[in-house]
């Protein structure tokens, strides 16, 4: 087959015209064409009076080297390369070492899938609750601000992106397509098969709950096993003659121990506990960078208009987004962050004392308001204390942000909010305009400043008129700004070396967002594939390797592979 990139369609264009297009880009008679299918469709907003739909699209053609010998000087027609992904091993009949995975985010998630369809039936361990319990514990504190600090937002089954916009696009290098196979599982799961080819595919909460469960149900029925409720209290390490350490076993805190000499470490960023155990067995943690700020949100309707004009209405750009970026005077960066068309600030909390904010959006896109972070960068510099001697600095840092933010709120996990005209002005809000908060259990206008650091607030009150300026009406008066957001990344590094075992604790495999090596759920799904690889080949005495050109392609599967 042939790839033909960069084919552009106005949109309005009607059923058809792709295919019409395909042909006068190949300068072939349309009978020559036998097929052809959407590799990718994103659109190009820069100039929102012309909004065209940006193809990619794989064909099928009766005289394919003709065709492509005519073209051979053309970069937008090349042959379509091969995008499955390739196993690194296969468990022996009879093998008997069983892996471990810690956490049940998108990272433990692909990494026990993986395993299991190499054969090697792991053990999945998470904290909290199955999907379908945890959603209802975290609605108890969405509408009764009830926290139960073990199933939320954060902890539980599908991790903290199970409640966020479903995004599965990223910048990620990736030659060995274990994005794409991401993707697959996913559609083979229940996702919507367009995932396969929109620019920026997004899944949404409702839908993201069965597709958990799916997954879960595939990697069971190929030999793995999970176990909820099942919070990591210890590690069982030995250090041989040389006083290299290697893991030997996980203590539960039911007290069960578990024997594992390799276990892929796929805590999520909020598993400060878990942080903290890590640090006090000696594994090698350091401070990271990531960033923090505050929700905005807007009408979904204001930013269609500014991003789309008068394409706004078209069903195919439902719900506009933007990313904006800010270099302030102070040195400071400000971006946006996790933006999410249609759909509402939520409560993210999973300590008792504390308030987080983070956004979610359904498949639909659908509601009044949309929202995105607002956050600046930091340096472990800027952490108390010297996070050189103290890898947990950040943790702190984040903390005292979120206690501040909770008693701004009034001691409850109501939310100090303000509107965009008195943060710039420097006063407490005291009415809501046209603007209404979607952030449950409630909203508390206040002023947000004590609820930041000065530098923060000061970036965020420069930023704010240089993106009205990029995006008009951006800085509007009415505007809500939500506080606090502070989990936008790890505060910590669980080091590893190119294997992606621990620098100074053999068979601990630490990955994903939590560990510091993945943003979102698409990477960190990715580095869990990752993880899984380095375990398997671990286990059966090999190096770890990226898959060779020969690898075996299909894995054994309970359900169909999507195409």
């Amino acid at each position: 087959m042939l790839r033909v990139t960069e084919l552009k369609l106005p949109v309005d264009c009607r059923e058809g015209e792709l295919e019409a297009a395909l042909v006068r880009r190949l300068g072939i008679k349309a009978a020559e064409l036998v097929s052809y299918s959407i590799f990718r469709r994103g659109h190009d907003a820069r100039q929102p009076a012309a909004i065209v739909f940006v193809y990619t699209v794989d064909v099928e053609l009766r005289d394919e080297a003709a065709v492509a010998r005519r073209l051979r000087g053309d970069p937008r027609v090349r042959p379509s390369p091969d995008l499955r992904y390739r196993f690194v091993a296969q468990a022996p009949p009879g093998f008997n070492e069983r892996p471990v995975v810690v956490g049940a985010g998108p990272c433990g998630v692909f990494a026990a899938l993986t395993l299991a369809q190499m054969g090697f039936r792991p053990i999945l361990l998470e904290r909290g609750k199955a999907v379908r319990e945890r959603t209802k514990d975290t609605w108890d504190l969405w509408r009764r601000g009830k926290l139960d600090p073990e199933s939320n937002v954060q902890f539980g089954e599908g991790g903290a992106g199970t409640f966020s916009d479903g995004k599965l696009h990223s910048g990620i290098k990736d030659p060995g397509h274990r994005g794409r196979k991401v993707l697959r599982e996913f559609v083979a799961a229940g996702a919507p098969p367009e995932i396969l080819y929109l620019s920026k595919p997004h899944i949404g909460t409702f839908r993201l709950v069965r597709v958990v469960e799916h997954l879960r149900a595939t990697m069971q029925a190929l030999g793995g096993e999970v176990r909820f409720q099942s919070r990591v209290a210890d590690l069982e390490l030995e250090c041989d003659a040389q006083g290299a350490r290697r893991l030997r076993g996980l203590v539960l805190a039911q007290g069960e121990r578990l024997a594992a000499s390799h276990a892929v470490l796929a805590i999520g960023h909020s598993a400060r506990d878990t942080f903290e155990l890590l640090l006090s067995r000696g594994v090698q943690l350091e401070a990271k960078p990531f960033s923090i700020g505050l929700r905005i949100e807007h009408p979904q309707a204001l930013i269609d208009r500014a991003r789309l004009g008068a394409a706004a209405s078209h069903p195919l750009l439902r719900g506009a987004d933007y990313k904006l970026v800010h270099r302030c005077s102070n040195g400071r960066s400000v971006y946006s962050f996790c933006m999410c068309p249609g759909g509402q600030v939520v409560a993210a909390a999973s300590e008792l004392g504390g308030v987080v904010t983070n956004g979610m959006s359904q498949y639909s896109r659908a509601e009044r308001n949309a929202n995105a972070a607002l956050v600046v960068g930091l340096e472990p510099s800027d952490f108390p204390g010297d996070a050189r001697a103290n890898p947990l600095a950040g943790v702190a840092f984040q903390r005292h942000w979120e206690a501040q933010a909770f008693q701004a709120g009034g001691g409850s996990y109501a939310a100090p909010a303000q509107r965009v005209g008195d943060f710039l002005a420097g006063r407490p809000s005291t009415a809501l305009g046209s603007v209404q908060p979607s952030y449950t259990p409630g909203i508390r206008l206040t002023d947000l400043a004590p609820c930041l650091p000065d530098y923060v607030v000061a970036a965020l009150r420069e930023a704010l008129p240089a993106f009205d300026r990029q995006l008009p009406g951006f800085a509007m008066d009415d505007a809500l700004l939500t506080g606090v957001e502070t989990r936008t990344s790890s505060p910590v590094r669980v080091t590893r070396d190119e294997g992606l075992e621990s620098l100074n604790t053999r068979g601990l495999y630490p990955a994903g967002e939590g560990a510091g090596y993945a943003g979102g759920i698409l990477s960190a799904a990715v580095d869990g594939i990752r993880a899984a690889e380095a375990v398997a080949l671990a286990l059966l005495g090999h190096p770890a390797t990226e898959p060779a050109p020969g690898a075996r392609l299909d894995p054994p599967s309970a359900h169909p592979s999507a195409p």
